[in-house]
């Protein structure tokens, strides 16, 4: 690290963060104000005068609101050198924390997380953090839409009658981008059970044999969402069965739980020095009350029609790591069109701390919009989904994808997919069934645009 031109370095890096698409306007805000104070960097005597900088002056956004002490230093300066904490403790009274992840390659969350795991001296919960190794610069994180595995409906069946199973059902390309990220999420819209009785009155009810889990390995998922209106399609032990095999097969959920305290914690990667929060909820259904809520002592799904408990969960998301994707199950079934309900609940979401924000339910896609630089995916449709024995008609689908730079940089992406006669394929960029998918979601976005290769720019 040239430490000698870190004052260049900061304006670079906080220059990037003017032009690049889908930052956060906080950072904007934060380094205007920088400039414009023209602050000077604190003069640092040696290392013991660097630790007392950093516990005496350091902001509470500064430290990730950890309480940092000597012992946590200590740690730094062992893995990272006396001539590293002193330049950070040179920056101690600035507001951001980014100087942590500048000079370490590892964000103060991360840092934070590291000493409690070395040291177990701090109260932290370790159940809801999975560790990502990364071999490249960005972080990469891939989103479908509905997933089922649900016994007696034509995906499954035709899947059943494939020799490779779940791997003949989608393109070998598709299959490869799935399994390539450093985290796949996928909506899991069935209950793993073989028990209990299907909700009375209820049209549709999907469950799939509990060993059917394995599948999610097989297409590289890395976590679920169970925030949706089937998971509690065979009631409470559906549900619980499918919490407990999910649990059993070390796969990651967010969005339901034994109890409203399980169902709210988010989910968090630490990825490329960085720490992502996945959280989840459904707005689902919102006239009818077949999916039961969670409660202090009720199993269920957590919801967010009234988003205030959810939106608490976004902002302790937010206070313990660096960024917060949001996933919603919200909409109506069948309207390409989002609706004012879910444009008020985004804008709730973002101002409760999200980052991104991925929806579905609407079983057809939805168009992209930025609001506040939030990146939001109105809804993904289905993925690879059916609802009874008769194949349904090939559908426009896709998959979104999340890269995080090394600078800090959300960079948003869209994969145009169609689901034909049982498999659904990643689309050419020459095929028009490609250029249809862009034009359409383009042709119904106010604030975004994706271009031919599929990224996605907010419009100026």
């Amino acid at each position: 690290m040239r430490k000698c031109s870190y004052g260049l370095a900061m304006i670079m890096f906080f220059t990037l963060l003017l032009v690049g698409c889908g930052i956060k306007e906080t950072n904007v805000e934060t380094y205007a104000k920088l400039k414009e104070s023209q602050p000077q960097k604190i003069q640092i005597a040696d290392l013991s005068d660097a630790w007392d900088t950093i516990l005496n002056n350091s902001t509470r956004a500064f430290i990730g609101g950890h309480p940092i002490d000597e012992t946590f230093l200590s740690m730094v300066t062992h893995e990272y050198g006396d001539d590293i904490v002193q330049e950070i403790a040179s920056y101690a009274n600035f507001e951001t924390p980014e100087i942590w992840y500048e000079l370490t390659g590892k964000s103060i969350h991360v840092l934070w997380y590291e000493y409690c795991k070395s040291t177990g001296i701090e109260n932290y919960s370790f159940d809801r953090i999975h560790e990502v190794d990364i071999d490249s610069e960005d972080i990469v994180l891939d989103f479908t839409g509905d997933i089922s595995f649900a016994n007696g409906v034509a995906t499954t069946e035709y899947m059943d009658h494939q020799i490779g199973g779940i791997t003949d059902c989608f393109s070998e390309d598709l299959l490869a981008e799935m399994r390539s990220a450093n985290i796949l999420m996928i909506n899991n819209e069935f209950a793993y059970t073989t028990r209990g009785a299907a909700l009375e009155g209820k049209a549709y009810t999907f469950r799939g044999d509990p060993s059917r889990v394995s599948l999610l390995e097989e297409l590289g998922v890395d976590i679920v969402s169970v925030a949706n209106n089937h998971v509690f399609d065979y009631g409470e032990t559906g549900l619980k069965d499918t919490l407990d095999t999910l649990k059993g097969a070390n796969m990651p959920f967010v969005g339901a739980g034994v109890n409203l305290d399980e169902a709210r914690k988010p989910v968090y990667f630490i990825a490329g020095g960085r720490k992502i929060a996945i959280c989840s909820a459904t707005q689902i259904e919102r006239t009818l009350s077949f999916t039961q809520e969670a409660t202090d002592t009720l199993p269920g799904v957590l919801k967010c029609l009234h988003p205030e408990i959810f939106c608490d969960v976004i902002r302790e998301a937010k206070a313990n790591a660096d960024y917060v994707i949001v996933i919603p199950h919200w909409g109506t079934e069948g309207n390409a069109n989002y609706g004012e309900d879910q444009v008020a609940l985004a804008r709730s979401f973002v101002e409760a701390g999200a980052d991104v924000i991925i929806g579905g339910h609407t079983h057809c896609l939805q168009t992209v919009e930025y609001m506040d630089n939030v990146p939001i995916f109105y809804s993904l449709g289905n993925y690879w989904f059916s609802i009874t024995g008769e194949m349904p008609a090939d559908y426009q689908t896709g998959l979104a994808q999340i890269k995080i730079s090394k600078d800090g940089q959300i960079d948003a992406n869209f994969f145009p997919c169609k689901f034909t006669s049982g498999v659904t394929s990643l689309l050419n960029k020459d095929d028009k069934a490609y250029s249809d998918i862009i034009d359409g979601l383009n042709s119904l976005s106010s604030t975004a645009a994706i271009d031919a290769m599929g990224h996605i720019t907010k419009k100026q």
